[in-house]
């Protein structure tokens, strides 16, 4: 490659761009060749509390609600027993199946609740990490566009 050839790319290269740095990104959506709307998924950290604050109560009031009708089965299988009715041992045989489903979404809903009060967090520290790298990234460019200047 010549000499000059090799000068009037590098002034043309520099003509075209500055030399900071440039991150990729999803286009605006007003965009018009940016593509479709909604291209990203997005979860406010008060759509994983909303999410996490409906599965706590759910398991609160499943947990209540769920072990009186546990309860009041209970105590009338035995009685139908004591009476010598086979029904009791029905409710009986019902009653157990019924706790051991009320069991499964009690664990499905706490299940739920810790993971969106985990997920909220984790989000958090992302966020403040992904901050701290960006910052430091533009105080690098700073650097650099210092450098170029002189």
């Amino acid at each position: 490659m010549a000499w000059e050839e090799w000068e009037q790319l590098k002034a043309e290269a520099a003509g075209q761009s500055s030399t900071a740095m440039q991150l990729n990104r999803v286009p605006d959506e007003q965009d018009p060749g940016g593509g479709p709307p909604g291209g990203d998924l997005k979860v406010s950290q008060q759509d994983l509390a909303a999410v996490g604050d409906s599965a706590f109560k759910l398991f609160d009031k499943l947990g209540k609600d769920g072990r009186d009708a546990w309860s009041v089965s209970q105590s009338a299988a035995r009685d139908l027993r004591t009476q010598g009715f086979d029904l009791g041992d029905a409710i009986d045989h019902v009653q157990d199946r019924w706790e051991k489903q009320l069991k499964t979404l009690l664990d499905a809903c706490a299940h739920i609740s810790n993971h969106m009060d985990f997920t909220q967090n984790a989000h958090a520290g992302d966020e403040h990490y992904i901050y701290g790298v960006v910052s430091s990234i533009a105080t690098l460019d700073e650097g650099f566009t210092e450098r170029t200047q002189r």
